[in-house]
């Protein structure tokens, strides 16, 4: 019976005061914001094995610093409700301030514009033409030759334009203008038929 309350005690009870783990995710928090702002944006859009690698041990490193010397599980709970709600307020915040949303998370970055690759915007944003290739392929171009446009968001997201529209895009016009005929012949049948 006496281990209940040591395992209550280790589970529940803080080894560091409420504010400093507070504190502890909150700079964490900010400082991951402002390290994946400087690095760029090619973080979050094309993660080679290489980024993975470092966004799984960053994960782990930054852990210590959250929680600090107190591995209890009310202790991780305030940490994780710490950065969630850090967000949530940040996110929505964000959302009112449009100026200070662009100058935080940054402006897009044209990467390839009327069919020609920008070399020095991929360079900045360090990217090769290999990982541009990829992407686009993802996105359902064969070739860059097929893009006319590609722009980095500040989201991470990669936005491409095809020069000439897509499979799809060119079937479904197809399908609308033989549509298009088959309504004006049957109009034609109805006038010559009469009333």
């Amino acid at each position: 019976m006496s281990a209940l309350p040591s395992i209550l005690t280790d589970l529940f009870v803080l080894k560091v005061p409420l504010s400093e783990k507070i504190l502890r995710a909150l700079i964490v928090y900010v400082a991951l914001i402002v390290l994946l702002r400087v690095f760029g944006k090619r973080e979050l859009a094309q993660l080679n094995p290489f980024d993975l690698v470092v966004l799984l041990t960053l994960s782990n490193t930054v852990q210590n610093a959250i929680i600090g010397d107190d591995n209890t599980l009310l202790g991780g709970i305030v940490g994780a409700i710490t950065l969630l709600g850090a967000n949530y307020l940040i996110v929505r915040f964000m959302l009112g301030h449009r100026r200070l949303d662009e100058l935080l998370a940054g402006s897009p970055t044209v990467l390839l514009e009327h069919g020609r690759i920008l070399r020095r915007a991929l360079a900045r944003e360090m990217m090769s033409v290999h990982d541009l290739e990829a992407a686009a392929r993802r996105q359902g171009f064969r070739s860059l030759s097929e893009v006319e446009q590609c722009t980095l968001e500040p989201t991470g997201v990669l936005c491409f334009t095809g020069k000439q529209p897509l499979l799809e895009d060119r079937y479904q016009a197809e399908l609308v203008a033989r549509l298009d005929r088959l309504g004006s012949e049957l109009a034609e049948i109805k006038a010559r038929l009469g009333p």
